[in-house]
This record gives structure tokens, C-alpha cells and sequence, in this order.
């Protein structure tokens, strides 16, 4: 958040009692060889993972790929069947007591009481903590003043979202973990909420953040880490994701229905073309010179007219899709 912005945080966001260890503190977050079933479904499958203090990382991956489960047994929700999770240095189940006063859950649908206000909702969970934020000002950066009377079912789904990341970081916690956190918000709150996560960054919460949003993913995570069939597949920063072995993405539009099989096998190298639009056109592997030259020649003979060339580095969507596939899953 800029310095004097309305939403800026006027006190640090974290407990001063929480300040790491002289001797180091421990990672966020490591997981370790872990494994979880259910039933002969494996949704977790050798799962490493390591989050450093302080940072924020993504955790990314189609439906079904492993996600929810892996935060849930961070969480203590559930142990793993093989390996190991520590959490601030803790065993989330067996240490559960310890580590859930230095942890806030923002869970998807909220989690709260159906009939309660809230208002009521907010200040019910800053009494379960030592050091809680002050409420107030939490409703004034989320912008539920006019909301803390109304019962938690009757508020929209984007005002139920506000309250449930409220409640998730009223507490002062070492650690939050974000479940699409932006998800029903339209943009204005959206970027409060990216406001108020780089706030909590820069005062040294660490925070494991899902979402489906890759310019979300992009804009907040230090790390990010794509999982699918419950291991992990890429890991690294936005940066080093889309931009790794300096491979770029060529696009260009022309008119439908190209062969592409025809201009693929024109192209040097491992160079494919799909058509995933009509009249939209991508070009995977290395773009090099020599693509782009047999690209253009192709379409001198063929007389087609390209228009909007670009050899522009992949997007964290275009990276997550080439791993994960295009296909939608149940």
C-alpha cells in the first residue's frame, strides 16, 4: 500500500511476541515426501514443498489436481498417510493446539455461523486472540460498515468473502492461508484485497494463497507452485515460470481455419501451431529467428496476411496449461 493511503495499515500487522527466533526461524511451510489417499484415489502423491518465512506462495493446480487437500492438512484437518507436514516447525495434528493461535484460515464460503451478524462474527473471533487487530479498522479497509448488522446468509458473495479473509487475519497470525480469496469480488475490492495482502507480506505474515486467477497468482506470489495429480509439476517465481530457458510464445491472428498441421511442418525445431480461437493462433516451443522466418514464408505462399505478430513471453497461464493441459475437469 502507498504511504497515507485510506487502507494503509496504521499498526504492525503481526504481534511483536511473534518475532523469529534469534536462531533462525523455520520454514513456513515443508512438506515432505507426503502422500494422502482416499480409498484408491490418491490425491496427494510424494508431494514436496517448501515455503520460506515472510513470503507468499501460490499454490496452483487444475480441479482435482491435489490442492485442497494439501492445504487441509496443513491446516490439521487431516494427516498424511505417508511423509511428513510441518507448519511453523509444528505437526499440524499432532501439535494443533501450539500452532492455531499463530495461523488464520480463510475458508471458501467462510466458515461462520449462518445466523449470526457480522459484526458479531468479526469480534467473536478477535476475542480468541491475545493481540487481535482492531475490528474497526478492518471493517473500514474491507468496506463492510454497512454490512456488520446483517446476518452472515443474507450478505452477498463477495461480502462474505471480505468477512472471511477479516476473520482469517484479525488475529495478528505468523501464517494465513487464503482460499480464492478474490473470488466474487469485483475489481475495486479485489485490489483492496491485494493491497492488504502486500501489507501483510511487508510485515512478515507468510501467506499460502490459492486461486484460480493467474494474474492474481502472478501479481501477489513470490513462489509459485503448480501441482497436478497431487505432485508437483514447475516451481519457481512468476519471472523464472514464464520466462525459463528464455523460451517466448509466438501469436498472430489470420483468417480461420488455417492448416495448421501444414505451417507446423514448414517450422523448424518442436514448433507446433494450434488455432485455439477462430482466427487466433499460437505457436508453441522456442521462438526463434528461424520460426518467425518460416512462419512469414508460409504465409507469403499461401498468400495469407498475418496481422498482430508477437513473440511475447508466456503468461503464468500459458505455463500452467502447456503442464496441466487444456482439458476441463470435473
Amino acid at each position: 500500500m502507498k504511504p497515507g493511503s485510506p487502507t494503509a495499515p496504521s499498526a504492525p500487522l503481526r504481534s511483536r511476541d511473534s518475532a523469529p527466533r534469534p536462531e533462525g526461524p523455520a520454514p513456513a511451510v515443508e512438506l515432505s515426501g507426503v502422500v494422502r489417499k482416499f480409498g484408491t484415489v490418491t490425491a496427494v502423491d510424494g508431494l514436496d514443498l517448501t515455503m520460506d518465512p515472510g513470503t507468499v506462495l501460490a499454490l496452483l493446480g487444475p480441479n482435482g489436481a491435489g490442492k485442497t487437500t494439501t492445504v487441509e492438512m496443513c491446516e490439521g484437518f487431516a494427516g498424511p498417510d505417508a511423509g511428513t507436514v510441518r507448519v511453523l516447525g509444528l505437526d499440524p495434528v499432532r501439535d494443533a493446539a501450539r500452532l492455531k493461535p499463530r495461523i488464520g484460515v480463510m475458508l471458501q464460503g467462510g466458515g461462520a455461523y449462518p445466523g449470526a451478524r457480522a459484526g458479531e462474527m468479526l469480534h467473536l473471533v478477535a476475542s480468541y486472540s491475545a493481540h487481535p487487530l482492531d475490528p474497526r479498522w478492518l471493517v473500514s479497509v474491507l468496506g463492510l460498515e454497512n454490512s456488520l448488522r446483517t446476518p452472515y446468509r443474507r450478505l452477498s458473495g463477495g461480502q462474505q468473502q471480505r468477512l472471511a479473509l477479516a476473520c482469517a487475519i484479525v488475529g495478528r497470525p505468523e501464517l494465513v492461508f487464503l482460499d480464492e480469496p478474490t473470488a466474487g469480488l469485483d475489481a475495486q475490492a479485489r485490489n483492496v484485497v491485494w493491497e492488504l495482502v502486500d501489507a501483510l507480506r511487508r510485515d512478515g505474515v507468510s501467506i499460502l494463497l490459492t486461486t484460480h486467477l493467474m494474474d492474481e497468482a502472478e501479481q501477489l506470489a513470490d513462489r509459485v507452485v503448480i501441482v497436478d495429480h497431487g505432485r508437483a509439476v514447475a516451481s519457481g517465481s512468476p519471472t523464472e515460470l514464464t520466462t525459463g530457458a528464455g523460451r517466448r510464445r509466438i501469436t498472430f491472428t489470420a483468417p480461420p481455419r488455417l492448416d495448421v498441421a501444414a505451417i507446423g511442418a514448414c517450422l523448424p525445431g518442436d514448433a507446433r501451431v494450434a488455432e485455439p480461437a477462430p482466427g487466433r493462433y499460437t505457436v508453441s516451443g522456442e521462438a526463434t529467428p528461424r520460426v518467425v522466418a518460416a512462419l512469414t514464408g508460409w504465409c507469403v505462399d499461401n498468400d495469407v496476411l498475418l496481422a498482430g505478430l508477437s513473440t511475447a513471453k508466456r503468461s503464468l497461464e500459458d505455463v500452467f496449461l502447456e503442464l496441466t493441459g487444456r482439458e476441463l475437469r470435473a
